[in-house]
């Protein structure tokens, strides 16, 4: 099939590269010339795990190009995807200015029937302002569809070629028919094509996401209740997880969900539910948790500490908001690092990947670190903020040694407090028992 792609971000990078990979014929647009000349070079502008060889392979075998002129990538297409950015407005709701801007595009380009789909994430009732903006501007007969994405940052590429399940709304059957054609590669294993209305798929999209947000918020409550009361949350997350009507998945305190989705979309679908006058208060209460417990490490730290962190240093380890992305968008580490830097503090941080996306927001006032380790010297206290796979089994004397005292913060529970005493360090978690060193008698 003939399929344009405009917008090359995150959502868009992958969705042009998996389905060039199953034999499609994908022109991707974006009106960032620089961005646009990287690509066709080979270079990706994000990191995900398996999208640069899937880009560069598709590439050479000539089944994806890249360019800026979007109404050539319209009129030689049948399947147009709008994949542009939706970033919050001030108050909360998505800006659609882009989503229109190509519709408007795309209505000026017609030159035949097309089936024109929302693969951003956008409020209900987005599909009918992008048919009408289209239809303003042509004659030809247009299919409006939501086809939502539930692609994961660092498993997109995955998650694409293997989804558990596709959302398609659909507009007529001719639209169904054809999407159903166009995602047949991916479901071959047995997963599930959801033929829907339109504004069905529209909210399945949000209420995923706040789904998924509610269970973080939910679950650093339980944290910090098994806090006060000498519980384990962990004990606590294994009894509720085996609940087969629970389920174990997002499950697992922290400090606070970051990202571009889970904020964005909470406070959008926030938004439009008060729009519609219904209640939305179990939504407020999950982004008040969230805004919350991204104070955690901060606090804990503060306490410990003092208010007053001037001459202090602190070793960070983690920015991205979760393990296998460079994204910096709602980071926790932000919220804490920003704050040590207002008291006073100095921070030496480390990232296996997000070092360049973290510059951006911090620039110069925070030290970068070749590795983990090297963050370490002459620190007061080790800040774990991302469960990166080459932190969890360290060398402990080696940290031990480094730091000026043996002091963490663990915002990810990547370690046992029992274990942490043993290898003396004070060691502060979330929502188990903190440890202190172990003292030997005699």
């Amino acid at each position: 099939m003939n399929v344009a792609v405009i917008g090359s971000g995150y959502v868009g990078l992958v969705v042009g590269a998996c389905l060039a990979e199953s034999g499609n014929d994908v022109v991707s647009a974006d009106i960032d010339e620089r961005k646009i000349e990287r690509l066709n070079q080979g270079e990706v502008p994000i990191y995900e795990p398996g999208l640069e060889p899937l880009i560069e392979n598709n590439l050479k075998a000539g089944r994806l190009r890249y360019t800026t002129d979007v109404v050539t990538a319209v009129r030689l297409s049948d399947i147009i995807f709008i994949a542009v950015g939706t970033p919050p407005g001030e108050d909360g709701s998505a800006d659609l200015q882009h989503v229109l801007a190509v519709a408007r595009t795309i209505g000026e380009a017609m030159n035949g029937e097309k089936i024109v789909i929302t693969k951003s994430t956008v409020p209900v009732g987005t599909a009918k302002l992008v048919r009408a903006e289209i239809e303003a501007h042509t004659d030809f007969t247009v299919h409006v569809c939501s086809n939502p994405e539930f692609l994961k940052e660092g498993a997109a590429v995955e998650d694409f070629m293997k989804p558990d399940r596709v959302v398609l709304g659909v507009d007529s059957e001719f639209a169904g028919e054809v999407l159903k054609d166009l995602y047949a590669p991916f479901v071959r294993s047995g997963a599930s094509i959801l033929l829907m209305d339109v504004p069905s798929a529209e909210i399945t999209k949000y209420a995923a996401n706040a789904m998924l947000a509610t269970r973080i918020s939910f679950m650093n409550m339980i944290a910090r209740l098994c806090e006060v009361t000498g519980a384990d949350v962990n004990h606590v997350r294994a009894g509720i997880g085996s609940d087969e009507r629970i389920g174990s998945a997002f499950l697992y305190p922290g400090v606070g969900y970051g990202g571009s989705c889970f904020p964005k979309d909470v406070k959008a679908l926030i938004r439009t539910t008060r729009e519609n006058g219904v209640d939305a208060s179990i939504l407020e209460a999950v982004e008040h948790t969230n805004d919350g417990q991204k104070q955690l490490l901060l606090d804990r730290i503060v306490e410990r500490f003092g208010e007053n962190l001037s001459g202090r240093s602190f070793a960070v380890w983690g920015l991205a908001f979760k393990p296998n992305t460079d994204d910096m968008r709602e980071a926790p580490s932000l919220v804490t690092i920003e704050g040590l830097l207002a008291r006073g503090a100095s921070v030496t941080a480390h990232d296996p990947v997000a070092m360049d996306e973290a510059r951006r927001h911090l620039g110069t006032r925070v030290t970068f670190a070749a590795t983990n380790y090297d963050t370490l010297n002459g620190a007061d206290a080790l800040v774990i903020h991302t469960e990166w796979q080459p932190y969890r089994n360290p060398d402990f004397a080696r940290i031990k040694t480094a730091l000026r005292e043996p002091v963490v913060f663990d915002g990810r529970n990547l370690w046992d407090p029992e274990d942490m005493a043993r290898h003396g360090f004070e060691y502060t978690c979330v929502g188990r028992h903190s440890a202190r060193p172990h003292v030997r008698e005699g």
